[in-house]
C-alpha cells in the first residue's frame, strides 16, 4: 500500500513537470518565431534597397 500514497504524491510532480516543459517549449517557439521575423524583415528591406539602387542608377544613366 506505500506503492499508492507515494504515486498520488508523483503524479502533481510529474504534471508540473510537463506544464514546465511546455511553457519552455512555448518560449523558444516564440523565440524562434522572432528570429525569423526579424530575418524576413532584414531580406525585405534588402531587397527593397537593391530595387532602389536599380532605380537610382536608372535615373543616374538617362
Amino acid at each position: 500500500m506505500s506503492t499508492i500514497p507515494s504515486r498520488s504524491f508523483e503524479m502533481p510532480h510529474l504534471f508540473q513537470e510537463l506544464v514546465n516543459d511546455r511553457i519552455q517549449t512555448f518560449h523558444r517557439e516564440a523565440e524562434e518565431y522572432r528570429l525569423v521575423s526579424r530575418v524576413m524583415r532584414v531580406q525585405r528591406a534588402r531587397k527593397s534597397v537593391e530595387r532602389a539602387n536599380a532605380r537610382l542608377q536608372r535615373a543616374l544613366q538617362s
